[in-house]
């Protein structure tokens, strides 16, 4: 059945267009990853790639402004951008000075990115794991509306397709409701990765605990609480994670 759904996957009679995958700055090590498995499947499937990264770059000025840079064709490519706003480790230079990126800074490099394609592509998505400006999704006093800005600036120049892991509030799509929104939730991967990584993990009354950090967590909290209800009832749970 896998064998049957990767030669879907790399079909080249019902492909939109060739697969071109572009990781920003912040998001290298997940687009090796996200390369490695697609590379795979597709050599598997008798469809010969080396890589699908599309090597890019957004270096910067002594002043501290930067530029989008790619340094391969992307004509007619569906092209996925990984850009994670969240990843604070990214660092360069301004005056002299080591500077750490912040959410703004990513989602410059982001937006130069897109302009270094230049229309070119048959269609740019955009993968991103953090939304940025999730946090400040609605108007309580005069506020500024940050997240919807960004997407509706996302929508104007040209991408399609939004995809982000558990949004701050999924409602935030409201403001571009002609464009591809994906807001994916991995309750299935949190689990697994705690269950793998806490040694002295118990998920039972008496040793666990969950607090919601806000309103819109609560929802999932709760499921998060049904789940581990269940599991506690399951002896083997690494047979049920795995």
């Amino acid at each position: 059945m896998g064998n049957n759904a990767d030669k879907i996957l790399f079909d080249n009679n019902s492909r939109v267009a060739p697969l071109g995958l572009l990781a920003m700055e912040g998001a290298k090590e997940l687009g090796e990853k996200v390369n490695w498995y697609l590379t795979n499947w597709a050599n598997e499937n008798e469809y010969a790639v080396d890589t699908f990264l599309v090597q890019s770059d957004c270096p910067r000025f002594s002043s501290g402004d930067g530029k989008g840079l790619i340094k391969q064709t992307v004509r007619g490519n569906d092209l996925f951008i990984l850009c994670d706003v969240g990843n604070y480790n990214c660092k360069y230079k301004l005056f002299g000075q080591l500077n750490c990126m912040s959410p703004d800074d990513h989602y410059q490099d982001l937006k130069r990115i897109i302009q270094a394609a230049s229309g070119k592509t048959h269609r740019i998505n955009v993968i991103m794991p953090t939304l940025y400006g999730g946090r400040q999704h609605r108007r309580n006093y005069r506020e500024s509306l940050d997240c919807a800005v960004a997407l509706q600036e996302l929508q104007a120049m040209g991408v399609s397709n939004i995809l982000t892991f558990d949004a701050h509030d999924p409602r935030v799509q409201n403001a571009i409701p002609l464009m591809g929104f994906d807001n994916i939730i991995p309750s299935y991967q949190v689990l697994k990765a705690m269950f793998r990584s806490i040694e002295d993990f118990k998920p039972n009354k008496e040793h666990y605990m969950i607090v919601s950090p806000d309103e819109g967590a609560i929802s999932r909290n709760m499921y998060y609480a049904s789940i581990l209800g269940e599991v506690c009832s399951i002896k083997d749970v690494t047979t049920l994670l795995s």
